[in-house]
């Protein structure tokens, strides 16, 4: 058996049901297969934007998270992998998505495995996760898997593209994630204080005897 990972997935879908969230938990269950298939445990978080969005806005006003908010961003940091997932509007990501992004510790997702899809009505569309979504998390110095996983209206009924059908392109994205976190050191929850020098040491460096 090997090591455990942690698996964070993000959506940004608004609507519920929310095809952003459905593309979201198949991509999880491909990656999570596949983790487990190389006998590796998964812990699986997942951060629904939609129930945050009030506290990401306050978190943009005063710069503080708080409640429910800093702990998914404590979820966050614990990450080995990280599957994000966006509805497009108007040919990039969406407002919640960034703003979410935006109070994010500029170092919260450096060297993180990141698998990247996104929802729209129209396949015309795709490649706004190559030429949006993904310079935004090369920014952050996140480790953006080559395979971006996009789902049009169309691919859930099975009349998207025949070449390439949605259900092969989560699966390839899924075990390429799967492949990035079991390749990693288990990342695990810091601890703040762990840098915090014990009262006896303060003691002993201050030459009283505990």
């Amino acid at each position: 058996m090997g090591t455990s990972r942690t698996l964070v997935t993000i959506s940004a879908g608004l609507s519920v049901p929310s095809s952003t969230r459905l593309l979201a938990d198949r991509l999880t269950e491909a990656a999570t297969r596949a983790l487990e298939q190389a006998g590796h445990p998964v812990r699986v978080e997942s951060i629904e934007l939609r129930d945050h969005a009030h506290a990401v806005v306050d978190a943009m006003l005063t710069g503080f998270p708080a409640g429910d908010l800093a702990a998914a961003l404590e979820t966050l940091a614990a990450a080995d992998g990280v599957i994000a997932v966006t509805p497009l509007f108007t040919t990039t990501y969406s407002g919640l998505f960034k703003s979410f992004v935006d109070i994010l510790d500029k170092d919260a997702l450096r060297g993180l495995p990141v698998l990247l899809g996104a929802t729209g009505g129209t396949p015309r569309h795709s490649l706004a996760l190559d030429y949006s979504v993904r310079p935004l998390f090369t920014y952050l110095r996140a480790d953006a898997l080559p395979t971006a996983v996009f789902a049009a209206t169309d691919d859930w009924a099975g009349e998207g593209d025949q070449v390439n059908p949605l259900p092969d392109r989560i699966l390839r994205a899924g075990r390429e994630l799967a492949e990035r976190m079991a390749a990693r050191e288990p990342r695990g929850r810091s601890n703040p204080f762990e840098s915090t020098p014990s009262f006896a040491d303060l003691l002993a460096d201050g030459g009283v005897a505990p």
